[in-house]
């Protein structure tokens, strides 16, 4: 269904690409159209330097990196197994716009090797579109789209995760040692601004995740949500936004087959300003109304439970993009998917990333999590915990197609979950090299 929906996408740009005006002013479009702002827009930050950015371009290349972790399996035997895995990654991607239209795709199939534990070695696929179209003027329509299947979360082409400026984006906190697994989130999103400065939009989002062997993630569990929000927003000083929106959640989990389920109802306030057009901060905040319903699980000790309480939500973020450095940083305080947990959560969440360019050959990224999970349920409080992740990395680039990445990841994790609470700390060093290239569109 998936890849229906990414050719169905195709289609729709190929057709709707020579409808776009030439004669647009964009001074001028750029003057009088506003924004959606972060806390409603469903979009992830962008935290890519100027010189990384592939406008109007086809770009390919191929990585090949190794890394040595310290645990890769969780506990066995009471203590922790460590391996060498090695992956190669052929990329590809298109960025390509109009005055009306404008679509990014990236797609990275990959191979995953390990030296020690060859039983999970993995075929792995990484796969995202972005497809924006001015259906007039006034209206805009917006869709992504982002598929991964990997046997680990540290085996992706990037090691920057993505910061979101609400509080809308999939639960990520909690990660499995060396296990199969499968995740897609999308969002569409469309918006009317129908006077110089008022606008009203709607947006929708989902989030599968899915582990094929239960057996390899004692203790967690697949899980789904869905999403369905509205807003209106407000412009005064060019640059300062105003607006309230109302949100619908329904959260869902499946242990031992069984049904977990959440719906949440929220109402929010939001601010964000936009000193220029390459920096904006944000913050939200309201009640949040959650309707908790779970099943019992008698094989492990779970009773029925339910539960309906009222919440706040609150959140802030920004994000800045300079020619030599950018960053992203956001904080939210919401009920949200348990990312793996059984049943919800009331979720605070902290992500940043950074990326500095010290020479034109030289570049470095940082990256953080913090993840406190209170999950929702009578017994199931003893699988509260919470996350701290630090990633960073140097890359020298040789030439303008060769770039060589040292790096270096801090995971820790605090969950009586019985594959997480064994051993909570995971150490990862890698080195990459990569080759790519890029043309512009046209030529």
């Amino acid at each position: 269904m998936r890849y229906a929906v990414l050719v169905g996408l195709f289609l729709i740009s190929s057709l709707v690409w020579a409808q776009a005006p030439e004669n647009a002013d964009p001074a001028k479009v750029g003057e009088d159209r506003m924004l959606a702002p972060p806390p409603v827009s469903g979009q992830a930050y962008a935290v890519a330097l100027d010189s990384e950015e592939h406008a109007n371009s086809l770009h390919y290349g191929l990585t090949f990196s190794t890394g040595y972790s310290d645990n890769v399996l969780g506990a066995v035997n009471g203590h922790s197994v460590s391996d060498v895995n090695y992956s190669i990654w052929p990329t590809i991607g298109l960025d390509a716009s109009t005055t009306r239209l404008h679509w990014d795709l990236n797609y990275a199939p990959g191979f995953t090797f390990y030296q020690h534990t060859s039983g999970r070695n993995e075929a792995d696929q990484s796969a995202s579109i972005g497809f924006q179209y001015r259906l007039s003027p006034h209206v805009t329509f917006s869709a992504q789209d982002n598929f991964q299947k990997s046997s680990s979360v540290f085996n992706q082409p990037s090691i920057m995760g993505p910061v979101f400026g609400g509080g809308q984006g999939p639960n990520n906190s909690v990660v499995a040692p060396l296990a199969d697994r499968l995740s897609n989130f999308g969002t569409v999103t469309i918006t009317y601004q129908y006077a110089r400065n008022d606008m009203i939009g709607a947006g929708g989002s989902f989030y599968n995740l899915h582990y094929p062997d239960l057996t390899q993630v004692t203790g967690l569990s697949d899980a789904a949500s869905q999403s369905g929000s509205g807003f209106y927003t407000h412009r005064f000083s060019a640059s300062h936004y105003v607006g309230v929106s109302y949100a619908y959640q329904r959260l869902m989990s499946y242990p031992s087959g069984m049904d977990y389920r959440t719906l949440t109802h929220s109402v929010f306030l939001f601010y964000t300003v936009y000193p220029s057009r390459r920096v904006s901060m944000s913050f939200f905040g309201g009640p949040q109304f959650s309707d908790t319903v779970q099943p019992g699980i008698p094989s492990l000790h779970f009773p029925a439970f339910s539960s309906r309480a009222w919440n706040p939500q609150v959140g802030a973020s920004v994000n800045w993009q300079r020619r030599f450095v950018s960053t992203a940083f956001s904080y939210s305080h919401a009920v949200s998917s348990g990312g793996g947990l059984v049943g919800a959560s009331r979720l605070d969440n902290a992500t940043g990333g950074l990326r500095l360019q010290f020479t034109p050959s030289l570049t470095a990224s940082l990256s953080g999590l913090y993840a406190n999970n209170n999950v929702i349920g009578n017994s199931l409080g003893a699988y509260s915990g919470h996350t701290y992740s630090g990633s960073a990395a140097l890359e020298r680039r040789i030439g303008e197609r060769v770039g060589v990445q040292i790096g270096y990841t801090r995971l820790h994790q605090n969950y009586q979950v019985p594959v997480l609470a064994g051993t909570p700390d995971t150490n990862r060093e890698f080195i990459s090299l990569s080759y790519s290239l890029a043309r512009p569109l046209g030529r």
